[in-house]
């Protein structure tokens, strides 16, 4: 679990954000306007912060000046060239343009913590436990062999925990946009998970749309 502190003035928009990324096992602490996030950067540790430009009181870019080196993914609806190399070129480890979608944003703030030493390095449900680092399984302690397949959709499906996630989805972030195969593929990859890792009843299938890994946290 990483502690994140949120900076974004549209209260819809940071309330997302902070519900999908509570929902990943992440721990989040908001801020409206640019004041109060440098308050909190003083007085908090966090280990990595989504960051709006356009803010009130102070701009993004004067926040960053004193987030004292905190990995930062901006979030803005600028999008021109020079906005984006100017965040950059001051430190900020990443670029998100609004509109955005939300399982972007949850996967390039596990990249940045990933890259930061700041992602969990293995997640545990029930008698399974992955090592991240080792991309490995364990059933009651012991190695449990999957497919290389089957350890990348676990691995998403541990990420985006209780995220409802569409079988298309599932297909192109583990099989890749070019993949032939349908959509059973994942159907079948599922039931073999559920059944090797006894996670029945933690793999729900969401109805007309796909699956999600439950977790309560």
């Amino acid at each position: 679990m990483a502690e994140i502190l949120i900076v974004e003035d549209e209260l819809s928009i940071n309330e997302l954000i902070r519900k999908n990324l509570n929902l990943t096992g992440h721990h989040c602490t908001q801020a409206f306007d640019g004041l109060s996030a440098v308050s909190l950067l003083e007085n908090r540790k966090f280990d990595l912060m989504v960051l709006d430009i356009m803010l009130p009181g102070l701009n993004g870019y004067q926040v960053l000046e004193n987030a004292c080196g905190i990995p930062t993914i901006f979030l803005t609806a600028k999008s021109e060239l020079a906005d984006k190399l100017k965040g950059l070129t001051m430190g900020a480890d990443d670029y998100l343009t609004k509109p955005f979608q939300m399982l972007e944003l949850t996967a390039r703030v596990e990249a940045v913590l990933r890259r930061t030493k700041k992602a969990e390095l293995e997640f545990t449900l029930g008698s399974m436990k992955y090592d991240f680092e080792r991309h490995q399984v364990f059933l009651d302690g012991v190695v449990t062999e999957c497919t290389p397949k089957e350890y990348e959709l676990l691995e998403v499906l541990i990420r985006n925990r209780n995220i409802a996630l569409s079988r298309e989805k599932l297909l192109d972030m583990v099989w890749g946009y070019d993949f032939e195969g349908g959509t059973r593929t994942v159907d079948v990859h599922i039931q073999r998970l559920r059944h090797k890792l006894h996670l029945e009843n933690h793999i729900k299938t969401v109805y007309k749309l796909g699956y999600r890994l439950e977790v309560l946290e």
